[in-house]
């Protein structure tokens, strides 16, 4: 089988069918390998903070602010705990103990707690006066709520407390943490979302970098000069920056875009970057003479349901497109290779 970088452009446009499916037999998916990242809570360290936390309430029959804030600050982990009880993210929770207490709580503060307690799970927080106040504040909310449970809300509409262990209250709690149910398993699941979710929104960049890193190795061992670029970057000359410019931003030549997903709705949105990238380097330019070379290096699933998604990545990188499958051959059929330090 032929691949798109293999040959002429000209031969890609004449036979596009057969080089979309060239593409498509070599994409693989990476979606049940996950990074963990920094941050990332471990069962047993979950468990701890569930175990804490059922130990201070007698199992959940004491559902107050004073039985739970004596282990929140001790057992940090059991915060995140509660957290996955409600069910809630940690804005979420932020916004309805502030409407509930009094007591202003901001997003950055619930955000920067939730990080902090996934990083250093298990070491006491530290009860300054601003933090004791909006943890102890906090932790009311989520009592009142877990002994109110999930009031009616009418057939057409479902309240998010509406959940077997918050139904009825703590005596739902209760039930489930007695019946046999491995109930902190499922917090544990649910806290992971989704399955899994949560985690894989929170390390989404760190799948991207696998890809990232992968081009940086190739690109390092032909000594090749590049640029990088940050998120969010921004570079004079670009209104969308590049993932990598070779061999500067001063003197552009190529452009490698590395993209992975698993939807091919993101996927769309993915290739139509690229394409604003092949039109840039067509801009003011004679036909068949781009002022840059474009390079699209995909992963993942999502690039592999929709062909004419793939017929244009195909048409605005003239054919320069390299999965995580032949990413050894990028420099050989591309024009990386004028800039490759030849070994002596």
């Amino acid at each position: 089988m032929r691949f798109p970088f293999e040959v002429p452009f000209s031969e890609v446009e004449a036979n596009l069918d057969e080089f979309v499916t060239a593409v498509f037999s070599c994409l693989v998916s990476e979606f049940l390998v996950m990074p963990k990242g920094v941050g990332f809570i471990d069962y047993p360290v979950f468990e701890k903070g569930y175990e804490a936390l059922k130990q201070a309430t007698s199992a959940f029959e004491d559902i107050s602010h004073e039985s739970i804030s004596r282990v929140a600050f001790d057992v940090p982990i059991s915060i995140i705990v509660i957290r996955t009880m409600l069910g809630f993210t940690p804005p979420e929770w932020a916004y309805l103990a502030t409407q509930r207490t009094d007591v202003q709580i901001d997003q950055g503060f619930a955000r920067a707690l939730d990080r902090k307690i996934r990083l250093a799970p298990l070491n006491p927080l530290k009860k300054g006066a601003v933090t004791g106040k909006r943890v102890k504040a906090l932790i009311e909310a989520a009592c009142q709520l877990f002994n109110e449970g999930s009031p009616q809300v009418g057939e057409s509409k479902l309240h998010r407390l509406d959940k077997a262990d918050t139904r009825f209250g703590k005596e739902s709690i209760q039930h489930l943490t007695n019946m046999g149910v491995p109930y902190p398993m499922l917090l544990y699941e649910r806290f992971l979302g989704r399955p899994f979710a949560g985690h894989r929104d929170s390390v989404s960049e760190l799948v991207g970098d696998s890809l990232e890193s992968a081009i940086e190795d190739v690109l390092s061992k032909g000594k090749i000069s590049y640029r990088k670029t940050k998120r969010a970057e921004r570079i004079p000359g670009f209104d969308q920056t590049p993932d990598f410019i070779i061999p500067s931003e001063f003197n552009p030549q190529i452009l490698i875009e590395a993209k992975i997903t698993e939807d091919d709705g993101t996927a769309r949105d993915k290739v139509t970057r690229v394409q604003h990238l092949g039109t840039l380097s067509m801009a003011g330019q004679p036909p068949n003479q781009p002022k840059y070379e474009v390079i699209a290096c995909i992963a993942g699933r999502g690039f592999g349901v929709r062909r004419e998604d793939m017929k244009k990545l195909l048409l605005a990188t003239r054919g320069k497109v390299f999965t995580s499958q032949n990413l050894d051959r990028l420099i050989e059929f591309t024009c990386l290779k004028e800039f490759q330090t030849k070994q002596v």
